[in-house]
């Protein structure tokens, strides 16, 4: 921001700012005309422009800080809603896990199945990614996320059958 008490004075500046193919804008505040640019690469041009390296340099490092905790902010983001769907994923399996055991018993699912459901009871918490690594042999992350969803399946068409009966 340029600050100036004179109409004229932030007219000039902001056509010469504007000179330089940037985008400067003026507004009043408490009887000052205030010239300003928004856009964060033509306050680094005119820091350029006018040779204030120094603060052209401060600018930068801010920026750049600013990226990292806004780039760190939506890998948290990220991560944090990944987790919440993960953590209920789990909990679903676990339940329709148990619904089976408790109707027909695991031991009635096909072996492949029963692997699967017994890691799942175990290992709560672990990914679709570290349960495969538990199988012998292992198998993928879609292998497991297929073999779970068989397993949900199984479950729903069970208390279909028993809200029928």
């Amino acid at each position: 921001e340029f600050v100036t008490n004179r109409e004229e004075h932030g007219e000039d500046l902001s056509n010469i700012i504007n000179s330089f193919n940037l985008n400067s804008k003026i507004v009043i505040r408490k009887e000052n005309h205030v010239v300003y640019l928004k856009e964060g690469e033509q306050i680094a041009d005119i820091l350029n422009i006018i040779g204030a390296h120094q603060s052209l340099l401060k600018f930068e490092d801010i920026r750049i800080f600013k990226d990292m905790r806004n780039n760190i902010n939506r890998l948290v983001n990220c991560e944090t809603a990944n987790l919440g769907k993960t953590i209920n994923a789990s909990l679903r399996q676990v339940e329709n896990i148990q619904y089976i055991d408790n109707r027909i018993g695991i031991e009635k699912l096909p072996k492949n199945l029963q692997e699967i459901a017994l890691l799942r009871l175990k290992y709560r918490e672990a990914s679709l990614k570290e349960l495969g690594k538990m199988l012998e042999p292992p198998v993928g992350k879609s292998g497991v996320n297929h073999r779970l969803r068989r397993i949900d399946e199984i479950a729903e068409d069970l208390k279909g059958k028993e809200n029928k009966s």
